[in-house]
């Protein structure tokens, strides 16, 4: 079930992209946002499991499009200059939902059933879809970049795949599958390592993980000092060196609790870097930067997939620790490619 949301949420990457270009982001995310009301409450009514696992890949085909799309649309009408510190409060909302949903799901499962998590979900879609298709009646704001209709799915394609002629281009994607690989697969092992080698149970391992949220929450409402201070170059390589240090920490660590400053460090780490990330993503290709962000999601979600499964190659092979070892000498590297001369 997990497996196919992830598949059809990575895939479809590449039709959003042509999409939003041809209609406006802002139009296809407020339209996904509906449709992925209707996929969730699928999910909810769901008689049986081929028929949830079938519910869940609709469900992603269309919650595929909302995160790079909407970044995508904030790169359209907000200034390079003023666009870090507000994507910065953009991945604040991804890194709040994504704490809360995780500790209300288990908390909705137990007292009312699976169900239940499926209908709040998609009541929210639904609540946030009516909200958007408000402000696009109402804001211009939302209509300012309205797309273009000479734009098809195949020239959309085939534009999302002339973007790597550009070198500017290919570093980019190139580091966000990296930075996927690196960091998505490693974090995929933590609960692991906590529980074999501090004899942690799983649910106090998952909470001791979630450490990482919070030192994004930190880099997020810090954003803008940061930027100022730091300037992209700065912050790529503070992010380096910080994620680096985080698992350096965890592979050390001689007891549970050292290793929260490590899951700190890697959540500050993480952000810091994936943030200059995004915001060059909005800019590498201007006047296709539908296409170009969704081939930038697209790269994420496969290095991350490709991560967890190297990842857990390795530590078949030699544990949690030599893995960790190895994130933390490469991650100040990334640094170089990805930052602005």
């Amino acid at each position: 079930m997990v497996t196919a949301f992830a598949v059809s949420y990575g895939l479809l990457q590449a039709v959003y992209g042509p999409l939003g270009d041809r209609y406006g982001r802002y139009v296809v995310v407020c339209v996904t946002a509906l449709a992925s009301a209707l996929g969730t409450f699928a999910c909810a009514a769901a008689p049986g499991l081929d028929a949830l696992i079938l519910a869940r890949f609709a469900a992603g085909a269309t919650v595929g499009a909302l995160i790079p799309l909407s970044m995508a649309w904030i790169g359209d009408v907000i200034a390079y200059a003023e666009r870090q510190a507000l994507i910065a409060r953009f991945l604040l909302g991804q890194i709040l939902g994504a704490a809360f949903g995780q500790s209300v799901a288990g908390l909705l499962a137990e007292h009312f059933g699976w169900r239940a998590i499926f209908i709040v979900l998609g009541l929210f879609y639904l609540i946030v879809g009516m909200l958007l298709l408000a402000e696009l009646r109402n804001n211009p704001i939302t209509r300012q970049s309205a797309g273009d209709s000479t734009v098809t799915m195949r020239s959309g394609l085939v534009r999302m795949a002339g973007l790597l002629s550009h070198s500017w281009v290919r570093v980019i994607v190139g580091s966000v599958f990296l930075e996927g690989m690196m960091m998505f697969g490693s974090l995929a092992f933590v609960p692991v390592h906590l529980q074999q080698a501090f004899h942690l149970g799983p649910a106090a391992a998952g909470a001791m993980v979630t450490t990482y949220a919070a030192g994004g929450v930190l880099y997020a409402l810090g954003a803008k000092r940061f930027v100022a201070s730091l300037g992209e170059r700065g912050l790529a390589l503070g992010g380096g060196l910080a994620l680096g240090a985080g698992y350096l920490l965890l592979a050390l660590a001689p007891t549970a609790w050292v290793s929260l400053p490590g899951m700190l460090l890697i959540g500050i780490g993480f952000y810091m870097l994936h943030n200059t990330l995004q915001v060059n993503a909005t800019q590498m290709a201007p006047n296709a930067r539908g296409a170009a962000v969704s081939l930038f999601a697209l790269c994420l979600f496969t290095g991350q997939s490709v991560g967890v499964w190297l990842s857990g190659k390795t530590v078949d092979t030699y544990g949690t620790a030599p893995l960790f070892a190895a994130v933390a000498l490469a991650s100040p590297c990334s640094e170089r490619y990805c930052a602005p001369a």
